[in-house]
Parts: C-alpha cells; structure tokens; sequence
C-alpha cells in the first residue's frame, strides 16, 4: 500500500489516478493520527508527501523515523516547489528517502509508484527510477 499526503485535490487526485490506471493501492493520509491508523491496518510500502503541507508532512517523516523495531521500513519520498529550498531540505534532513521538486514528481510519477509498489511484493526486483 502507498500513502499519500496532498496540499490540495489536484494532487491528491493526480496520485490516485495514477495510481488506479497502475492497479496500485493507493490512500490519503491527511494527518498523523491518519497515518498512525493505515500503518496499523494495512501492509504499507511507502509514503508520498507533499511539502506544501509542510506541518504535517515534516511530522510524518518524525513519526517513521521514531516507530520501534521491528516496525517494517516505510519509503519516504516529499515533494515540493523548486524554489522551496529551504523546505526541501528540511525535508532531507528529517530523513526523507528522495525529495525531489514537484516538476521532477510530477514527470517521472508513474515509474515512481511502480518502484514503490515493487517493494510491496516479496521477490520482486526494483526497477530503477
């Protein structure tokens, strides 16, 4: 499963079409307690997060990177304004596994979902993004 924090229905609708064209499974986060909630529900793989909600998504990244072991590895990509970079590198800092800007996210977001949801399979190769 991936997760998904959007600033706004334009991305949240982009991540999840996509998503659905890909046969992915794909749900919105929109706060931690939400998050908190998928993580205990579901096998999750990965998370997307838009740093125009940077509260929220700068918070998701602190509660991965504080979940016990053996807790399984949850992939972090954020994404934001280019000219946002103080924000993205916030976003590295707080241990996001790639940000990228949102231009960069945007082209490349198919490839990016099938390389998260080949991790989802046991056995499965990574494809290179």
């Amino acid at each position: 499963m991936i997760l998904y924090l959007a600033a706004d229905l334009l991305w949240a609708s982009k991540i999840k079409g996509v998503a659905d064209a890909l046969g992915l499974p794909a749900r919105p986060v929109r706060n931690l307690d939400m998050l908190h909630a998928r993580l205990a529900d579901s096998p999750v793989s990965a998370l997307l997060l838009d740093l125009e909600k940077p509260e929220e998504a700068l918070a998701m990244l602190g509660a991965l990177a504080n979940r016990p072991a053996p807790a399984p590895k949850v992939r972090t990509i954020a994404f934001g304004p280019h000219v946002a970079k103080d924000l993205l590198q916030q976003a590295r800092d707080a241990g996001a596994d790639q940000v990228l800007t949102r231009g960069a996210f945007d082209h490349n977001l198919p490839d990016i979902l099938l390389s998260l949801a080949s991790k989802d399979e046991p056995g499965a190769s990574s494809q290179p993004s």
